[in-house]
């Protein structure tokens, strides 16, 4: 063999074990990184982190989210790192090769609080370039809250792409997060961090200026003019959000009385069974819904939409029912008709604990009511909305039926003068029958509204009686509009209260102030001539 020949071969052969034998040291940085996870330690796990959050390897992303969701395994004896996956199924987290199983040896990398805002920053950083405007959104918000320095390349190349106004303001308010605690960040940068978290003006952007630590005098004077000025913003949204509650809160007690205040002012009964008829449409919101869900689950968005005539109809018919049965046995006795009701206010419960047990029921809320929504610095829910705005349309369709209907006209002349109605013809007895009815029936539709709110159960009717009566006399008896000013004066009084005193003792504060106004004001805030006031 020639010499020349023979030294070539040599030298190949030479070459493929430098290959060989250098392959692991040329494994590059993403490589190197994932490597670190095997080491236990929580400063090669950050470290990891950023490499590889930085690296654009398109493993990047399931990398980090493995390790946020505790998928990522890694194996001390081997120094291999395996992701999970959520089907069950395992990749080499270096090469994104599948693996037909994770060694025993191998356990999930552990992570400590520091580690999980690495995390959150490195997950904001690699779905800020997402397609989806809504997971853009949850990035940039996910690295507002955690601030990491090493997200701020990420966001600064997200903001010069970003089109979208609320992806570039939440962009806007991560990257001002980061410059006010980046060490290395100019006084300038900070100030209009600064300016930037004034401008948003919430509670998250309070906490990150109070706990900033030392800054220069300039951006520490900035920050507690915006601290200050953010207090005065959030103690007045404070008030509007107690207002809101207050809202809410009126309008389940105007709903809930609204049937009192008819029965109550037409008739002079004082109904202790009227929470029970609440409760009743509860009920019968459950059973349209079981029926739904076991033969037509398309149709359970429209489940409310069929209960609500469904529950007027069920509780109004026993409310004629109790009227004719019950009730007209005992006109001109008011205290009769209060241990009466009383009374069949606990058949009734025991009726529907025998016939559908005495723990509570689920009743679902439709897609249209379900999730909230913000307003400014405040959480409006879609079911108490809804439930608002359907308060306020069965008010005025109520209004309306008094106003232009012959059973109107023939209720209000009763509640006016009794004995004059009777007079011009008027049949008082079938009067009082309807109204009942009518009443028992918009406590049905009560019961549907409450259903989304409160715990379906034979006690519903019972969390309610008493405030009932306490905006139906507070407003005054048999006055639709002073109930409705009722309700809400009650409603908003006992949210801006419960703050102060508590939810017993405020609740008690305004027993004692409408027992003092009614002192004053015996007929309430809106006094209207009826039989109770003529006898």
């Amino acid at each position: 063999m020639p010499v020349h020949l023979s030294a070539r071969l040599c030298a190949l052969a030479l070459s493929l074990l430098l290959i060989v034998f250098a392959l692991p040291a040329l494994a590059g940085p993403f490589e190197d990184g994932v490597a670190k996870f095997a080491n236990d330690d929580f400063s090669d796990t950050e470290e990891a982190i950023g490499v590889i959050a930085s690296s654009g390897n398109k493993l990047a992303f399931p990398i980090i989210s493995a390790l946020q969701d505790g998928r990522l395994m890694a194996d001390p004896d081997s120094k291999k790192v395996y992701v999970t996956g959520t089907d069950g199924k395992s990749i080499d987290a270096a090469t994104g090769e599948a693996v037909a199983s994770v060694p025993d040896s191998a356990s999930a990398v552990r992570l400590n609080n520091r580690l999980r805002r690495s995390v959150d920053a490195a997950l904001g950083g690699l779905t800020l370039q997402s397609p989806d405007v809504g997971t853009r959104l949850q990035a940039a918000q996910s690295v507002f809250k955690s601030h990491e320095e090493t997200a701020l390349e990420a966001v600064d190349a997200a903001l010069a792409k970003e089109n979208n106004k609320s992806v570039k303001a939440a962009l806007g308010d991560a990257r001002a997060a980061i410059l006010l605690f980046k060490s290395d960040a100019t006084e300038v940068e900070k100030l209009e961090a600064v300016a930037t978290l004034k401008a948003r003006g919430d509670q998250e952007a309070l906490a990150l200026l109070t706990g900033m630590g030392d800054q220069p005098a300039s951006v520490t004077k900035a920050a507690a003019s915006a601290i200050g000025s953010i207090q005065n913003s959030l103690a007045v949204w404070s008030m509007v959000q107690n207002a809101w509650y207050g809202l809410s809160l009126g309008s389940v007690l105007l709903l809930a009385a609204i049937g009192l205040a008819i029965t109550f002012g037409v008739m002079g009964v004082i109904n202790m069974a009227h929470g029970e008829m609440v409760m009743l449409g509860a009920y019968t919101t459950f059973v349209v819904q079981e029926v739904i869900r076991t033969r037509y689950p398309g149709l359970f968005d429209y489940s409310l939409l069929i209960a609500a005539p469904l529950a007027f109809v069920v509780a109004g018919a026993i409310g004629v029912l109790i009227e004719r049965s019950i009730i007209r046995f005992l006109y001109g006795r008011p205290l009769e008709t209060l241990l009466a009701t009383w009374g069949l206010s606990l058949v009734l419960q025991q009726a529907v604990r025998t016939m559908f047990g005495p723990t509570n029921r689920e009743v679902g809320n439709p897609s249209w009511m379900s999730g909230a929504f913000e307003f400014g610095q405040i959480t409006i829910t879609y079911n108490r909305l809804w439930i608002l705005l359907f308060t306020l349309a069965v008010f005025a369709i109520l209004l309306a039926m008094l106003r232009y209907t012959a059973l109107g006209l023939e209720m209000r002349a009763v509640t006016q003068n009794r004995r004059m109605a009777a007079s011009m013809g008027i049949a008082t007895s079938r009067v009082d029958a309807l109204t009942f009815g009518l009443g028992s029936g918009i406590a049905g539709i009560a019961g549907v509204a409450l259903s989304q709110i409160d715990n379906v159960s034979p006690n519903l009717g019972q969390s309610y009686i008493i405030d009932s009566f306490m905006v139906v006399v507070f407003g005054g008896v048999g006055n639709l509009w002073g109930t409705l000013v009722g309700a809400f004066t009650l409603g908003i009084a006992n949210k801006f209260l419960e703050p102060v005193a508590g939810a017993v003792l405020g609740k008690i504060a305004i027993l004692v102030l409408i027992i003092l106004f009614i002192q004053k004001r015996p007929r309430g805030l809106f006094a209207l001539k009826g039989r109770a006031v003529e006898a």
